[in-house]
């Protein structure tokens, strides 16, 4: 599918007094996703529950980033970092992500992922590295080009 560019720069803002919260199941699935989380991606309830939580990773995130967070998590260890997610309508939110597993009588049974607002200053920062990552990783990146 393809999309007009300018839809990618439309970005939605994390209210400070808010809190992203979702669960998933062992593989991603989105099981649980509070309200906040539905009206910050555009998503209705019913359109998250089920799927891969990889439905709202947005395109200039590096894969190494996902690579790391997992093998955080295989470890049995809490992940925590910068994330621009990918909106329904293309737009786009950043937040800070802390992902740990939950555990009943000892056993992993799902992944929490508790989400906040970053500052500017921070998202600009993470752009540019994340640019710089995905450069040196021959990954994709973005470009804007006027005509």
């Amino acid at each position: 599918m393809q999309y007009n560019e300018s839809e990618f720069l439309i970005e939605t803002v994390v209210p400070e007094d808010e809190l992203i919260i979702s669960r998933t199941s062992l593989e991603g699935i989105i099981t649980y996703a509070n309200e906040t989380f539905c009206t910050i991606s555009g998503y209705r309830e019913e359109e998250l529950l089920g799927h891969s939580h990889n439905l709202v990773r947005h395109p200039d995130m590096p894969s190494s980033v996902f690579k790391e967070l997992w093998h955080t998590l295989k470890e049995k260890k809490q992940w925590s970092g910068i994330v621009k997610n990918l909106r329904k309508d293309k737009g786009f939110y950043w937040v800070h992500a802390i992902i740990s597993g939950v555990y009943k009588d000892g056993v992993l049974v799902e992944y929490k992922s508790l989400r906040t607002p970053i500052s500017f200053e921070e998202k600009l920062k993470h752009q540019k590295l994340y640019d710089k990552i995905r450069q040196n990783n021959g990954e994709k990146i973005r470009t804007i080009t006027y005509l």
